[in-house]
């Protein structure tokens, strides 16, 4: 308002750059200006009438900029109201306050902070205890610091009637509220708060050529409303009646259950098993999940491994945004961050970001709002000024979509975890040349569909529909860019359990449900197929993922550029309690029985994976030297996991192999056609079909060569072991068959 305004602001004049985000200074305006502002309220005040009343605008605002000139403003200021006399009569600490607020040099005003310091507010600044911000949920300092017990604990909790459910947080009841069948936009309807006007009401009368347009009145929603509507409660607590009091209070120390034994604790189990789409409309169940999620959250780092074992069973909507954040282990003062981040300075990637936004999942209210696509450009420059090794691909913004959906109020935390996001699943795929790291990838994950679904791998490698046609909008955007938000949040849900080859799962999952069609058609109709990728249900896509990562042995998806390097303080096993589900296999510390990294043209020539000397001892459940002593075979209850094939010439599986491993020599195990030569051997390797085989010898060239016939066979499961026999010779786990006599 002119009267108010300071003079550094007017001597600004009206700045009207040509786009908003590109100020080439900022604007003077801030705390100091508002002391200004202040004072002439205060001078206001004291004098009892309202200031430059009889000047126009312009005036006004010249005799601000004039008052550079005189020594004492407030003086001058009386004496231009004829009221000097009042000014006079005031006592001496409020004409110095006013002078201190009405200094002309913005330099030589003071600020809030030491204004308060005054003597004019000793009297009540001992009322006012200092604000203290309290701990955030992710910050490093303890949040338990101030907290004060009664004397009698006795107190908390003496009322035996209490409104559990006034004590939960507005956003946990409004959310409750809406799942109990609660409908804002029609008890906005009924009080007349909203109206629906026929649209032929609402065409301008007049219209210029340049789109400005004439005779309608302000749309009343645009408009300030500040009518107060109650909503009630009174459905929300019917469908609650019977939740008993500890459903309020779980008991998080009680390793036997999580959920609260109350009289409806059975249908509570009941609701744990029905589809997940039903258990997140369910208020009951919602309200049992938010309550225990916010315990644990709470808690957090403390509660970590119980956070992680509560995801696996689900993660409640409207508390998905932090869960994530703890999955993915944001801590700090994320705030501060931030704000530390330029996200103004015009960068030559802005011209990009403003391209790719509304093309972002624009189907989503919020996302497609101003305020959304403002919140999408500040933090995505965040994340491109704050990681200059890295480069702004398309796709990035897709991958931020689901953190700044779920963090929409808290851009801090939504750059946090998408930052943290990257390096678990992402390392090194926003480099400037990313190609070796995205070949690598698509060969993995080629590797991956002949290791779980040989028929498949051979057709799609018959008709030459490779992954780089298809996968790597997938991977470069982990889903984000080809599945709707509400399914990539169930689909991440899991992804945030994994580790960083569980997307290979995920796409293999994928390729899985489209199979029919897939083994039915040749290239062109496969390319069509994916250019409209068909209704994918995500429920089974994420079973079958995680029954696919459980086949698969952790050394399969070795890639070279999976993590970044650890750091020495890492390495003391700070994940030990995470599962092996979570856990990456780069993160275990590395051995002589490690996979060793190849070349990407080597790696390129083998239909099937490799897995390490160690997952085999493991698999095969052999204790080697490492565990005990002396290598003994555990003994077994059920079938074994898997089968080892020595391709070996029979003298040299003779001299020494794996204990329980089969002899299938590569010279005759094949016929002229391809197929497998009828014997014993073979008989046992046809029995295992559908386990995981693993192909042992001594040339890789002669192992690689033997999984790729058997997955010409259409034989699942089938990987080689790296290093071949060599890596095990030195473990002493190698046995020698009795002499026949």
């Amino acid at each position: 308002y002119p009267s108010y305004l300071a003079p550094e602001v007017i001597a600004q004049g009206i700045v009207k750059p040509n786009d908003h985000t590109q100020c080439d200074k900022p604007l003077p305006s801030g705390p100091k200006s508002d002391l200004w502002s202040l004072g002439i309220i205060l001078f206001e005040l004291c004098m009892g009438r309202k200031l430059f009343q009889s000047l126009e605008i312009a005036e006004r605002l010249k005799f601000i900029i004039m008052l550079g000139c005189v020594d004492d403003i407030v003086t001058v200021l009386a004496e231009e109201h004829g009221c000097l006399d009042i000014i006079k009569d005031l006592s001496e600490n409020i004409t110095a306050l006013l002078k201190k607020c009405l200094t002309f040099q913005p330099s030589k005003r003071q600020v809030f902070k030491e204004l308060l310091h005054d003597s004019l507010f000793s009297e009540v600044s001992s009322v006012y205890p200092l604000f203290q911000k309290p701990a955030g949920l992710f910050s490093s300092s303890p949040r338990c610091a101030n907290l004060t017990l009664p004397e009698d604990i006795g107190q908390l909790c003496k009322d035996e009637d209490n409104d559990y459910l006034a004590e939960r947080s507005i956003e946990e009841v409004y959310y409750l509220w809406c799942l109990a069948g609660g409908d804002l936009e029609k008890e906005l309807v009924n009080k007349e708060i909203i109206r629906s006007k026929p649209p032929v009401c609402t065409l301008p009368n007049f219209l210029l050529e340049d789109g400005e347009s004439f005779g309608q009145g302000r749309d009343r929603s645009s408009l300030l409303d500040d009518t107060t509507v109650t909503l009630s409660l009174c459905q929300l607590r019917n469908r609650l009646k019977d939740v008993g009091g500890e459903a309020f209070y779980p008991l998080l120390e009680d390793e036997q259950s999580t959920l609260p034994h109350s009289s409806s604790s059975n249908e509570l189990s009941a609701a744990a098993s029905l589809p997940l789409i039903i258990r997140e409309r369910d208020t009951e169940y919602q309200l049992n999940r938010i309550v225990l999620f916010d315990r644990l959250l709470k808690a957090y780092p403390y509660k970590k491994n119980q956070i992680w074992k509560e995801a696996r069973v689900d993660i409640p909507p409207l508390l998905r945004g932090i869960t994530w954040a703890a999955l993915l282990g944001v801590e700090g003062a994320i705030q501060a961050k931030y704000d530390a981040i330029d996200k103004d300075t015009p960068i030559p990637t802005d011209r990009q970001i403003e391209v790719d936004i509304p093309r972002c999942h624009q189907y989503d209210e919020l996302l497609s709002s101003p305020e959304g696509h403002a919140k999408f450009r500040r933090v995505l420059k965040a994340w491109v000024v704050s990681h200059p090794d890295l480069v702004y691909w398309q796709g990035l913004d897709s991958l931020c979509a689901p953190f700044l959906y779920l963090n929409f109020n808290n851009e801090a935390l939504a750059y946090a975890c998408m930052s943290a996001f990257i390096p678990k699943y992402l390392y090194n795929f926003f480099l400037k040349d990313n190609s070796h790291v995205i070949q690598e990838y698509l060969t993995v994950f080629s590797q991956m569909i002949a290791f779980h679904d040989p028929e498949l791998s051979n057709h799609l490698n018959e008709i030459g529909f490779i992954p780089d046609l298809y996968a790597i909008p997938w991977f470069l955007t982990m889903f984000t860019h080809v599945f709707p938000l509400h399914k990539i949040f169930h689909l991440w849900d899991t992804l945030l359990l994994g580790n960083s080859s569980f997307p290979f799962c995920i796409g293999v999952a994928i390729l899985q449900q489209l199979r029919d069609r897939l083994l039915a058609n040749g290239f062109n109709e496969c390319i069509l197929l994916f250019s409209d990728l068909p209704e994918i249900d995500i429920e089974r896509c994420v079973r079958e993922s995680i029954n696919l990562f459980r086949w698969t042995p952790k050394s399969a998806t070795y890639r070279q550029y999976a993590q970044p390097p650890r750091q020495a303080s890492e390495s003391n096993g700070t994940r030990s309690s995470m599962s092996c589900f979570s856990a990456d296999y780069q993160e275990a510390p590395q051995s002589d029985l490690s996979r060793d990294s190849i070349k990407l043209d080597d790696l390129k020539a083998e239909v099937s994976p490799r897995i390490s000397a160690e997952d085999l001892i493991d698999l095969c459940e052999l204790t080697g030297p490492s565990h005990s002593k002396t290598p003994i075979k555990k003994t077994k209850s059920s079938k074994p996991k898997l089968l080892v094939v020595d391709i070996r010439n029979s003298e040299d599986f003779n001299r020494g192999h794996i204990s329980g491993s089969i002899n299938v020599p590569f010279s005759s195990a094949f016929t002229a056609e391809g197929d497998l030569v009828q014997c014993p051997a073979t008989a046992t390797l046809q029995s295992f079909k559908g386990r995981v085989v693993v192909i042992v010898g001594n040339a890789v060239k002669n192992t690689a060569a033997f999984a790729a016939h058997l997955v010409k066979n259409k034989y699942p499961r089938v990987c080689i072991l790296d290093g071949g026999i060599n890596k095990i010779k030195p473990t002493g786990l190698l046995t020698v068959p009795s002499p026949q006599i």
